[in-house]
């Protein structure tokens, strides 16, 4: 049997095609009435709107891409199900691509992998430079994710460094003195952990702490395994410390094992505090304090931004009719973050 199409829904409803078309769009001038008369057809018939041929017209696949460095980290699997669920309500389909952090794949993203077949694409990079970002003529639209690298892309974080300094600051709050960070990086730059690790600084100098040298403590990726294994290392070399910052969630679980295995009792001698809350952090033993990112809010914007910027590179009167106010100024945005306080800081009963 053929697909139905509008004109066989219009003659089976007694209307025409233009108020299918209506109906389907949700235009507000279609009256209850026919609303409900061309509902009932579009059911009884199955027709199924055919988005393929609406993009196209529209000189669109409907396909964007999710670029992230891993997505077996679970802030990334997490972030890419509210990414999806955003963008089935822009009737836009989702390309998850894995960069592996290597910067060639995230400029072949850039580019949209040599190819049309993506209207857009949701970035978040960390090998890529401002460098890499300048000069993208002809490039599909981009929204990043993550620390601003260059102003001339819209953008969508949290204040990572807020955000670090909130989280040391309750660490001493609870009487801690000797903070580590786990995963902080002593160098300048741009990225998460460099804005971290600022704000980490920051809250020890506001509450007169010195940090000593061991109080970065470097890892060789933010997974649990190297949390773990840099955590041992500390007790190993006989650091003193009573309290943890670790600056994601994988971090601060491998950081609780290690703990754990050592005897160390938590929050009682050391508090943990990690970044991202994953859903893991909700289940560990004791379960774990962190920031919390609106991940659902970053999502969001992130797929509006992006739409904006996919209308007003495919439909020129997007920007001369005046519906896209603002259309050529890029947009930085700061979505909310929260601490979320456990056990691993609070300990039982106490929050």
């Amino acid at each position: 049997m053929a697909r139905p199409r509008i004109k066989d829904v219009a003659r089976h409803a007694g209307v025409s095609e233009k108020t299918v078309s209506n109906v389907i769009n949700d235009y507000a001038h279609v009256s209850d009435r026919t609303r409900t008369l061309v509902r009932a057809s579009i059911e009884q018939l199955g027709y199924r709107v055919n988005l393929a041929g609406r993009h196209l017209r529209k000189g669109r696949t409907g396909i964007i891409a999710l670029v992230v460095p891993e997505l077996d980290i679970p802030y990334f699997a997490e972030l890419a199900r509210h990414v999806i669920r955003e963008a089935e309500k822009c009737s836009l389909t989702v390309l998850i691509h894995q960069s592996g952090a290597d910067r060639a794949h995230e400029l072949a993203a850039l580019a949209g992998f040599g190819s049309t077949f993506v209207d857009g694409i949701i970035l978040s990079p960390l090998a890529l430079t401002a460098d890499d970002l300048r000069d993208r003529d002809g490039f599909p639209p981009t929204v990043l994710l993550g620390e601003l690298l260059e102003e001339g892309a819209d953008h969508v974080a949290i204040d990572n460094e807020r955000a670090a300094y909130e989280a040391t600051r309750h660490l001493i709050g609870l009487g801690r003195r000797t903070v580590l960070a786990v995963g902080g990086v002593d160098a300048p730059g741009l990225g998460t952990a460099e804005a971290r690790t600022r704000g980490y600084r920051a809250a020890l100098a506001e509450a007169g702490l010195a940090p000593g040298p061991a109080a970065l403590v470097p890892v060789d990726s933010f997974r649990m395994p190297a949390g773990a294994l840099a955590v041992a290392r500390v007790l190993r070399d006989g650091t003193r410390f009573d309290a943890l910052l670790c600056l994601n969630d994988q971090l601060a679980l491998g950081a609780l094992r290690t703990l754990y295995e050592h005897g160390v009792r938590v929050p009682g001698d050391v508090a943990v505090i990690g970044f991202d809350d994953v859903e893991g952090g909700r289940f560990s033993v004791p379960t774990l304090s962190t920031v919390a990112p609106d991940k659902a809010a970053v999502a969001k914007v992130a797929v509006q931004l992006l739409r904006r910027r996919i209308e007003e590179a495919t439909d020129p009167d997007a920007t001369r009719n005046g519906t896209e106010a603002g259309a050529h100024s890029t947009q930085d945005r700061i979505v909310a973050h929260r601490l979320v306080l456990r056990e691993s800081t609070q300990g039982r009963g106490e929050h």
